[in-house]
């Protein structure tokens, strides 16, 4: 697998977009829910496999790749919101993506059912995120895309995998270990 194309945009689309900025998302599933993520984000997506496991991270850092000559994490995103982990299926592959940190962009990967296409949502199209029945915390929501299928539920890449808050529970996870033994 690799990057996948943008929609292009008509001619004929021109003018509506003048009046409505389009953003572009990559949808994808994760334990049957829809999914979105800026494409400006995706660096690429690729078959899931060849994770190597690290001993004492949290429950939902499934691995590290090595992502031609980089070690790259890989997060479960279905542990991440509090869920099970994903099983691993046909269609499960791992988005890369480029997380913005306090040390400039960080490469991360993500495990996702499947990756399922890239959606324009003008801008008014895209609601505040809800401040009750989300099964996620609502700082990982950037906004509710509405398209003709529904919602698509877009989320905050900074917040979702925060290098600083997946770091900070790192450090208290091996405190804890350490007070333990």
């Amino acid at each position: 697998m690799s990057k996948l194309p943008a929609k292009s945009t008509t001619a004929a689309s021109a003018p509506a977009e003048a009046a409505s900025e389009r953003r572009q998302f990559l949808t994808f599933q994760v334990d049957g829910e829809l999914f979105g993520v800026s494409i400006l984000r995706v660096k690429e997506i690729i078959e899931f496999g060849n994770l190597t496991p690290v001993p004492m991270t949290p429950p939902y850092v499934r691995g590290v790749i090595n992502l031609r000559g980089a070690v790259v994490p890989v997060l479960d995103l279905a542990v991440r919101f509090g869920r099970p982990p994903l099983n691993v299926g046909r269609r499960t592959c791992i988005i890369i993506l480029e997380v913005p940190s306090d040390e400039g962009e960080l490469v991360l990967g993500t495990v996702v059912d499947a990756v399922n296409e890239v959606l324009e949502i003008p801008s008014h199209l895209i609601e505040p995120a809800p401040s009750f029945g989300a099964r996620i915390r609502p700082d990982f929501i950037a906004g509710m895309g509405k398209t003709d299928k529904g919602f698509v539920v877009l989320l905050e890449v900074g917040r979702v995998l925060s290098i600083d808050e997946l770091a900070l529970v790192g450090s208290l996870a091996s405190e804890e270990d350490e007070g333990v033994a």
